[in-house]
């Protein structure tokens, strides 16, 4: 029955779209959890565009089979076409009578607490990417490091750099790009990110923004407007004269654009490997064979489709690192972090982030919001809380001395539990803005103070004993000897005593 398959899709349809409403309802507070909603939703959307296009035949109706039954169950008795459907679902059920029934309205339900249901994302992303917070570029900068004539940076200065493929910076020569091995990186290196941007961002409709990079890129290929793949003219004879060289003697390749010191080293060099594979390229490039004959446009045409296969790969990668800036960015962080970590404390981070236990920690929260939260936290020492809301240990709370209680007048009689925590809070903008109501301006001498009375009796002694300092030079007696020496009144009584004026 067609009508019955219409109205069972239309069912699922509204079943599609009430699952996704329930798991857009929350917002979670976890990234593993928001990533597995979002792709949870993918799903489901997919599901709908998969059923809409098995609908859509159903109205189209070619063969007119639906038509048929319509008019049919129009026409004839009603009760009569109802007894036969009922007759053909007995007999369906008497062929099969251990067939089970399955119930429909838990197909697209969300997950609930305590579920043993794994993650979709648990299986998606390596322990480096911490569920896609992080990039994981460690193959394709070994990758790099294996490619000819490069600069052999670190990982993390190659994060850097990795979509900068200038000369000098992330990048090799533009005759050294054209080969295979460079070729592979680039592709390597592209399929991950676009498989990262793809894992992270489920919801996004990244079709539809590659092909908008694919149009910018062939208009740019178009304009000749790439950077570092721009048509390069064919150099004139007198042009390697036209260089600034570093010497009168100096000589400049173009093949190699490499200055040499003298001719003799010029000519021993025309003879070497490297030499020879950027002179047939260069010739290439402006259209000669490598025998001198003239090759057409074939061959030059056959270049620039490489040179475009690679530019293409290039500027792809650029965009997608300019898209993610934010996980770039934190993944340098994250690896300056790691790099001052033992391997030991490396090794318990990822324990820690795989035995992170989801659903026994959802089953621990429905079993206590079962018992009415009438269980309360154990907590005889009176300890602070941590961030999961139970009582750090004993021994951290010994070791920060969280025992011991400053009170701090200035500060509206606040009490600071922990040495570490009242140090800290003399260099608090509360703390100095306190001693600023009260008139004192050099606050970093009132360290430790924390008595009103104290703070103020300092302050005016200081300020009586610097007024004592501060003697005015004009009320000093000024005398002076034969000789015309100017001196103070002191100074030459006591010379005078001695007999040396």
């Amino acid at each position: 029955m067609l009508l019955e398959e219409q109205r069972y899709i239309h069912e699922d349809l509204e079943r599609l779209e009430q699952g996704i409403a329930d798991r857009m309802r929350d917002e979670p507070k976890q990234i593993h959890e928001r990533l597995n909603r979002d792709h949870e939703v993918s799903q489901l959307l997919d599901q709908i565009q998969h059923q809409s296009r098995e609908l859509l035949p159903l109205y189209e109706d070619k063969s007119g089979v639906l038509s048929k039954e319509i008019l049919q169950i129009g026409s004839g008795d009603p009760f009569e076409e109802f007894y036969k459907q009922v007759a053909s679902i007995k007999e369906h059920h008497s062929r099969y009578p251990n067939e089970q029934a399955e119930n429909s309205e838990n197909w697209y339900r969300p997950r609930k607490q305590g579920d043993d249901q794994p993650f979709l994302v648990e299986s998606m992303f390596s322990g480096e990417e911490a569920y896609g917070r992080f990039f994981d570029l460690h193959a394709s900068h070994e990758s790099y490091l294996n490619l000819p004539n490069v600069k052999r940076l670190p990982y993390m200065q190659y994060l850097e750099v990795f979509d900068n493929f200038q000369p000098g910076y992330g990048g090799v020569k533009r005759a050294d790009k054209l080969t295979d091995q460079y070729f592979k990186y680039l592709g390597e290196l592209m399929e991950y990110l676009e498989s990262f941007i793809r894992r992270t961002r489920p919801l996004e409709n990244l079709e539809k923004v590659f092909g908008g990079w694919d149009k910018e890129f062939d208009s740019a290929w178009e304009k000749d407007d790439i950077e570092g793949w721009r048509k390069e003219k064919p150099a004139a004879k007198g042009s390697a004269t036209n260089r600034t060289l570093s010497s009168a003697d100096a000589v400049w390749c173009e093949a190699c654009e490499k200055e040499f010191k003298n001719e003799n080293v010029y000519k021993n060099h025309l003879t070497g490997r490297k030499h020879i594979k950027a002179a047939e390229v260069l010739a290439v490039l402006h259209g000669d064979s490598v025998n001198g004959t003239t090759n057409g446009s074939a061959a030059p045409l056959a270049h620039r489709l490489k040179e475009r296969a690679v530019a293409e790969r290039e500027y792809r990668i650029k965009k997608l690192a300019s898209a993610m800036k934010t996980e770039r960015d934190d993944t340098r962080v994250n690896v300056e972090r790691r790099q001052g970590m033992t391997e030991r404390e490396r090794q318990q981070e990822l324990e820690n982030l795989y035995n992170t236990t989801f659903r026994r920690q959802a089953k621990e929260a429905e079993d206590d919001e079962d018992d009415g939260g009438d269980d309360k936290i154990y907590n005889p020492l009176k300890l602070p809380l941590a961030w999961d809301g139970k009582p750090i240990p004993f021994w951290l709370y010994r070791l920060h001395g969280l025992g011991q209680e400053f009170p701090c007048e200035i500060c509206g009689n606040f009490v600071y539990r922990g040495r570490r925590a009242f140090d800290k809070h003399f260099n608090e903008t509360n703390h100095i803005t306190n001693l600023k109501r009260l008139g004192i301006t050099n606050t970093h001498l009132f360290r430790d103070i924390t008595s009103i009375e104290e703070a103020v009796r300092l302050w005016n002694k200081i300020q009586s004993d610097s007024r004592k300092t501060n003697v005015d030079e004009g009320s000093i007696v000024q005398m002076e000897d034969a000789e015309g020496n100017v001196m103070p009144e002191k100074v030459y009584l006591d010379l005078q005593k001695q007999g040396l004026l």
